[in-house]
């Protein structure tokens, strides 16, 4: 996959194919990273990339000219679709993530300041999106949460070709817990049924302990999942189990 990021702090957004997982993706030709710097089409001696609002009030806006300049030269490149990182853009999720990772290249646009100018958008973005309801001061963060979460998901950019179907939000639920050696972890044990090596039931205490753990950190999750009967048996195991280990105490 293809990613071209148009950032005043390239440096910054580089570190993201240095190390990891999408270090190792690079290596193996599974991503390639472009870097645009509108810094680089600024015509006066001071390289200025920002002005004053019109309207008044704080804060600098990042100027048309240069970024219009940078988002063209990297789409006669990459045509790819024009990605703004805001706080007005839908939420990156994992659906969403999966509907990126169709276009197999993307111009991800990083804002600063107060933002860039509006028409920038009208002209040349394709779609906004949002890593969260805070705010960064800028958007190179979330440009580089985004390439790793598409790089994950990415056919032999894991170790196992299961890894990424095992992830929170693969399938709407939190991940169960995970457990390694050593057997006893200060006085604390390895479930039973992790050490059985009978797989089917593994594979029903993970997804009923994924179950549980969404049902208590995100319920709103479970909101906007329709459950199989099988699931919701788990699920009902589960609570029944919470809550009977709150009464011991």
């Amino acid at each position: 996959m293809q990613f071209d990021v148009v950032t005043l702090f390239p440096e910054l957004v580089d570190a993201v194919v240095r190390c990891g997982i999408t270090g190792r993706a690079a290596e193996r030709g599974l991503i390639s990273l472009d870097l645009w710097n509108p810094r680089d089409y600024a015509v006066d001696v001071h390289r200025t990339v920002d002005d004053r609002p019109y309207g008044g009030g704080s804060g600098m806006v990042m100027t048309g000219e240069c970024l219009l300049q940078a988002i063209r030269a990297a789409r006669q490149k990459n045509p790819g679709r024009v990605v703004y990182l805001s706080p007005q853009g839908l939420p990156l999720s994992q659906s969403l993530a999966h509907d990126l990772l169709i276009e197999n290249s993307l111009i991800l646009l990083c804002g600063r300041y107060e933002g860039i100018d509006e028409r920038v958008i009208k002209l040349e973005v394709d779609m906004e999106c949002s890593i969260g309801d805070y705010v960064l001061s800028g958007g190179e963060l979330g440009a580089m949460v985004l390439i790793d979460v598409l790089t994950r998901l990415l056919p032999g950019a894991l170790g196992h070709h299961e890894s990424a179907a095992q992830d929170s939000f693969f399938d709407g639920l939190l991940d169960c817990p995970h457990y390694t050696r050593p057997d006893i972890l200060e006085g604390h044990g390895v479930p039973t049924v992790l050490k059985s090596g009978n797989h089917a039931e593994i594979a029903r205490w993970r997804k009923k302990q994924a179950l549980g753990k969404t049902w208590r950190c995100r319920p709103e999750l479970l909101q906007a999942r329709q459950l199989a009967s099988s699931e919701r048996v788990l699920l009902d195991e589960y609570i029944n189990e919470f809550e009977s280990s709150k009464k011991l105490y």
